[in-house]
Parts: C-alpha cells; sequence; structure tokens
C-alpha cells in the first residue's frame, strides 16, 4: 500500500471553521475566551492571548495564573472555548457540544493559528520524518497482522499528519486493559513477566489477575519514588523482584526529569538513575516483556538482545514517544529475531499509549 495519499489529502485539507475560531480567539475582545484544561499547551496559550480564565471541573482551585478557574456550567454560553485536554480532547469536545459553546482542539488550534505554540508533544517533527521514511512506513504497515492493527496504524498516522481529531474518532481510553490483548494467549501459571518501566507497579498487578499462578516478575522502575510505590504495593506477593534501575544498552548514569507517569530522561532532570542491559542483569528464562519507558525503548531492546534471541518472549512495547519508532523498533527486533507476528493496539483518545505487540510464531 502506498502512503503517498496521506500527506497528499492532508497537505490539501483546510479547515475554514478551525481557521476562523483561531482569528475570533485571537482577536476578538467582544467575546469572554477560556480554556478547558490546565497543562502545558493552556500555559503558553495564556502567554499569547488574553483570556478570561480557565476551565476545570475536577479542581477546587479558584486561580491559575491569577486568572479566576471555572466550572463549564458557570461561563457563558456566548463564550470561546480553546480545548486543551491532551490526553481525552473527544470527551472534551463532547462535553462543549452538550454544552453548546464554540470550541476548538489545541491540535487544531497549533496548526492554524501561527501562533509560537508548544508542539504537540511526541510528534514533534513528524510530518519530516514520515515524508523521509515512506517506505520504511509502508514496509511496517504490510507486516500488521490484522485489520484491527492497520485501522490504527491509518488513524494515528494521520493524526499526527494532519492534527485533525476525527481521525482519532473510534479511539477510547482504555488504560485499564493496556498491555494485555487476547492475542497473546497468556497462561494461568508458568508465566515470567519482565516489567519495564514499573511506575507504581499497576501493571504487574494486572498481569497477575490474568497470571495467578505465574512463575516470578521481574520489574524495573528507576525513579525512587515510584519505586518506593512499587514495592509497596507488591510486597506482599511471592516471586516479585523489583529493581531500582532503568534498561538501556549500556551500564551508565543519567538525569532523570520526574512527572508522574511521564517521568523519562531529560538532561535538565532533577535526579539522577542508574541504567543498565537486560542482558547483564537477567539470566532467567522469561515469556513477556513489556516496556514503556518514555522513549528509552530501543535502546533498551538493544541491550536485550540476547535475551530476545534466547528465550523467544512476547513483546509489548511502546512506540508512540519517539518519531520513528513505529518502524524502528520493529526493525530492530525483527533483527534479533524474525520469527515474530506484529500487531498494534492503541489505548487513548489522543496521541498517547500506542503498543507494538511481537508474538512469536510457533
Amino acid at each position: 500500500m502506498s502512503l503517498l495519499h496521506f500527506v497528499k489529502n492532508d497537505e490539501d485539507a483546510v479547515d475554514q471553521v478551525a481557521l476562523g475560531f483561531c482569528s475570533e480567539f485571537i482577536h476578538n475582545t467582544d467575546r469572554q475566551k477560556f480554556i478547558l484544561g490546565r497543562n502545558i499547551y493552556a500555559d503558553c496559550v495564556e502567554k499569547h492571548v488574553k483570556v478570561d480564565g480557565f476551565i476545570d471541573d475536577y479542581t477546587s482551585d479558584i486561580k491559575y495564573h491569577n486568572l479566576p478557574v471555572m466550572r463549564l456550567a458557570a461561563i457563558s454560553k456566548n463564550s470561546l472555548v480553546l480545548n486543551v485536554a491532551g490526553g481525552r480532547p473527544l470527551s472534551a469536545k463532547k462535553r462543549l457540544d452538550e454544552f453548546g459553546v464554540k470550541n476548538l482542539d489545541y491540535f487544531a488550534f497549533y496548526k492554524y493559528s501561527k501562533l509560537p505554540l508548544i508542539p504537540i508533544r511526541f510528534s514533534e517533527g513528524f510530518e519530516d520524518e514520515f515524508k523521509s521514511n515512506m517506505k520504511k512506513y509502508e514496509w511496517i504497515y504490510s507486516l500488521l497482522l490484522d485489520d484491527a492493527s492497520r485501522r490504527i496504524f491509518e488513524k494515528t498516522v494521520r493524526f499526527r499528519l494532519s492534527y485533525d481529531i476525527t481521525h482519532l474518532n473510534g479511539f477510547t481510553s482504555k488504560e485499564d486493559v493496556q498491555y494485555f490483548e487476547n492475542f497473546l494467549n497468556l497462561r494461568e501459571s508458568g508465566e515470567v513477566f519482565i516489567d519495564v518501566g514499573g511506575y507504581d507497579g499497576f501493571t504487574s498487578l494486572e498481569f497477575m489477575k490474568r497470571c495467578p499462578g505465574y512463575k516470578s516478575i521481574h520489574l524495573f522502575e528507576p525513579e525512587k519514588g515510584n519505586y518506593q510505590s512499587c514495592l509497596e504495593r507488591l510486597r506482599e506477593f511471592k516471586n516479585v523482584h523489583c529493581f531500582p534501575i532503568g534498561l538501556s544498552n549500556s551500564k551508565k548514569k543519567l538525569k532523570f526529569s520526574i512527572q508522574g507517569s511521564a517521568s523519562r530522561v531529560s538532561d535538565t532532570g532533577s535526579v539522577t538513575i542508574n541504567l543498565d542491559r537486560l542482558d547483564d542483569l537477567l539470566h532467567c528464562p522469561c515469556t513477556f516483556i513489556k516496556m514503556d519507558i518514555e522513549g528509552e525503548e530501543f535502546a533498551a531492546i538493544d541491550g536485550a538482545r540476547n535475551t530476545i534471541l534466547t528465550h523467544h518472549p512476547r513483546l509489548a512495547i511502546s512506540i508512540y514517544h519517539k518519531i520513528g519508532d513505529f518502524w524502528r523498533i520493529p526493525k530492530l527486533v525483527l533483527s534479533i529475531r524474525s520469527d515474530y507476528e506484529v500487531f498494534l493496539r492503541h489505548y487513548t483518545e489522543s496521541i498517547y499509549e500506542t503498543v507494538m505487540f511481537f508474538m512469536p510464531k510457533y
């Protein structure tokens, strides 16, 4: 399949409604203007556009950037609302539409406003990367095993190219089932799970529900606070081993930025974490490896070459953090072992939580 039409269609399409909203939101002084949500996108917009306040139905705060924080029901329906909900833009738009207020999402605002705004996180430079490597994207698309994987690929790529949230229609937030698809055929007993990026232990607990007779769990979490949470949540379970280490392709120390579930390696990070190769840390057989480590997945796979080659485990790898991971990660995995089937699944309404699965061919 040629993906050239993805680029052409998105280059030709111009959303006149979005253009009109942007002009009115930036220049109109007759209507009140609000930002729904409070995050890095909201902070950036507030620096460039004079707004009357923020909408947040889930807080007791009354001020933000010295502006009022209001419930949606309290604003005038003649207002203009910019929806900056990064994780649940479809749900937020539905609420705004039902309320009857004119609104636009941040993705379209970023594209059409011409303001120097923060790029969409995890999608910076995607269009140029896609055009430069289109054959590689076509290659991985051709390898995807089922229709669901191909639909998800098309929708996520088209959204990253166009910033049109209509391409996200049909996606829902279902992070509670993330990583545990039926096609993995996990057994109730005997599984050995490697949880790379354990965060607070949630994924390991979900694994236990599905595989109560597991043989062992090995969890890697380098951030001290998260590691302590894992110890506390998992201490009562047998054969669970928690490591205060991150995985990479060499033994080293790196700066780390603490941002909850979005914590990541960063040159400006406030803490130092230890990293090492999985191949040097574990030598036991494993049956399932999950990786969600904020963009370090490629290096961690590289450091797990012998483990993958020797034990042929199922793999669930996050591919949304860095542009190019859509094809670079499968290329690396399949260079280690070519006998994998490839699936793709997505677990939020937005750009986050796209996971590629590698299922051993038996």
